[in-house]
């Protein structure tokens, strides 16, 4: 059995059957973990969705930040931003069972037996594997309840863009939220800065990625993410970014994680120029 880790997909249907094709991808054998961001941007949301739902257990995958922005769009269309290229799942005869069941999908997936890590963006440096798993729970919790749509009317905003153990309430559902599905770059203190999206280096002072911290108290996992297209290649131990800029032209990666750690990328015609963003 193949196990493979799949970078952010936002709509790239026939990008991600054409990377499927080239991995030789056997549904009754294979695995496939999602890094998050199957929707939005992209012209086939709506298969896209479709294809890793009917999966079932030959799949999983972490929520993004446009994953829950459908999800949030979907409780209240006027959040619909100018860009997105949701209204298809909106309108679809199946949304409300697409859409249920993207609710219950994780934000932090660990496997014991692999030892790899999946998130959608990164973790604040004073949290462990223990605490990641506790406060993702926490939001899972409230998203698959009856109140999820309160957690929509709280979910959008900036802060605090600080960790403290004494945070409660949206403002606790809001930072975690955030840091799994938005970080980046942060201070040394992991103060989150979560407005840059450039490439190491354009960063202002004071400010770095958030997996080059030397106190992160998960140093010791291997971490699988996505969400930033412009990082590049990276060798810092432990850290495997999977976001290979499909939506931009770049390309759509995938890492097999059952032996040696293989990269595999197909190329993409891209969607979106990066003043789209």
């Amino acid at each position: 059995m193949a196990v493979y880790a799949i970078g952010d997909i936002q709509g790239c249907y026939r990008e991600l059957q054409h990377l499927l094709d080239f991995l030789h991808f056997e549904p009754t054998q294979d695995r496939l973990w999602f890094a998050g961001d199957l929707v939005n941007r992209g012209p086939n949301s709506l298969e896209t969705l479709r294809f890793v739902r009917g999966l079932g257990d030959a799949a999983l995958t972490v929520l993004g930040n446009h994953d829950l922005h459908l999800l949030a769009a979907a409780d209240d269309p006027a959040r619909i931003k100018k860009r997105d290229t949701l209204h298809p799942i909106l309108d679809a005869h199946d949304r409300d069972e697409l859409l249920n069941w993207l609710r219950q999908q994780p934000l932090l997936h660990h496997d014991t037996q692999l030892g790899f890590t999946l998130v959608h963006a990164g973790l604040p440096p004073q949290w462990d594997l223990a605490q990641a798993q506790t406060c993702a729970q926490e939001v899972e919790n409230v998203l698959r309840s009856d109140n999820h749509a309160d957690y929509f009317a709280h979910m959008y905003g900036d802060e605090p863009n600080i960790w403290s153990d004494d945070l409660h309430g949206w403002a606790r559902l809001r930072f975690i939220t955030n840091c799994m599905t938005r970080l980046r770059y942060c201070d040394s203190n992991g103060r989150m800065a979560l407005a840059l999206k450039g490439a190491p280096g354009s960063q202002p002072a004071g400010l770095q990625p958030w997996f080059t911290l030397p106190h992160r108290r998960s140093r010791e996992l291997k971490i699988l993410f996505g969400h930033w297209s412009t990082l590049g290649l990276r060798d810092d131990p432990g850290i495997y970014p999977l976001d290979s800029g499909c939506i931009w032209g770049g390309q759509l990666t995938a890492l097999r994680l059952d032996t040696n750690p293989c990269w595999l990328r197909v190329p993409c015609a891209g969607i979106r120029t990066p003043r789209d963003t």
